[in-house]
């Protein structure tokens, strides 16, 4: 099939399909159809047209990263959980009227981990709470280390990988609190998914046979920070820590066949305990 000819063009030269009006003597090295200069990207081997360079993208796979998630350069799943934590702290400061005494908002006591609140049935306090923080300095803190340690690690675990660590992370800080902590102790903030995230790196550190001592530096250095403030609370972080860390060891430790229904298992299977755990405590405390 001849292409079609440029109008107006005197030596008959092709036209490029995407720009009629545009005679070219250039061809994509791919489907050596015309195209013009504007049209052709460079290729490891001569020019190929924007067609085939979309359709080279649709069709090729992305490398596969130690836990099995297709890499993706750019995170997704951090950001949004920071935009989350920082409307959050917004809404509640307009209500409390304070940026350094939002607490007081009517949101923010409807959904902070108050123990005693949890065994007379409220259960979502025990993640509503870890997007909610005390004052501008507690979130930053806390967001600064989440965008550090999502930088990292959402490449690698892939968007839902990360998002299932951070959440059962956080749900482990809260376990920990509701089973060990005061019972009418207010408690927020997203410092036990933060600590999951840790936790998760040092276990991820450990499995690509890399030297861990930066991971347990950072480990080492957040937790005398935990024990020698007041107002932190230790428990959530420990909670997190712990349960980042055996959950992540559970994606990165499983085994290449049937990887995804393993790792699904360790996420459900850390969900479902924590779960028990906290109606064991509301059993005793009955």
């Amino acid at each position: 099939m001849n292409s079609p000819v440029a109008p107006g063009d005197p030596v008959g030269a092709a036209a490029c399909p995407r720009h009629p009006d545009r005679a070219t003597g250039l061809r994509c090295t791919r489907c050596e159809r015309p195209a013009c200069p504007e049209c052709l990207r460079e290729a490891s081997v001569g020019y190929q047209c924007v067609d085939c360079v979309a359709e080279a993208q649709r069709t090729t796979r992305r490398g596969k990263t130690f836990v099995g998630a297709e890499f993706a350069p750019k995170p997704l799943v951090t950001p949004i959980l920071i935009g989350l934590n920082a409307l959050l702290f917004l809404i509640s400061a307009v209500q409390a009227g304070s940026v350094l005494n939002n607490e007081r908002s009517p949101l923010f006591v409807d959904l902070v981990l108050w123990p005693l609140g949890i065994y007379y049935g409220e259960w979502w306090r025990l993640v509503t709470s870890g997007f909610l923080h005390f004052g501008p300095a507690h979130l930053a803190l806390n967001m600064i280390a989440l965008y550090v340690l999502g930088r990292d690690l959402e490449p690698v675990f892939g968007r839902v990988r990360f998002l299932a660590v951070y959440l059962v992370s956080l749900l482990g800080g809260g376990v920990a609190v509701y089973l060990f902590g005061a019972l009418n102790a207010p408690v927020a903030g997203a410092s036990g998914a933060v600590y999951g995230l840790m936790g998760s790196l040092l276990v991820a550190v450990l499995r690509l046979r890399l030297n861990p001592g930066s991971a347990l530096g950072v480990i080492a250095l957040n937790l005398v920070i935990s024990f020698t403030l007041p107002g932190i609370s230790l428990l959530g972080h420990l909670g997190g820590l712990v349960i980042g860390a055996a959950v992540t060891a559970g994606l990165v430790y499983a085994p290449a066949q049937r990887r995804d229904l393993w790792q699904a298992s360790a996420v459900v299977g850390a969900f479902v305990l924590l779960i028990v755990i906290a109606l064991v405590r509301t059993a005793q405390l009955g």
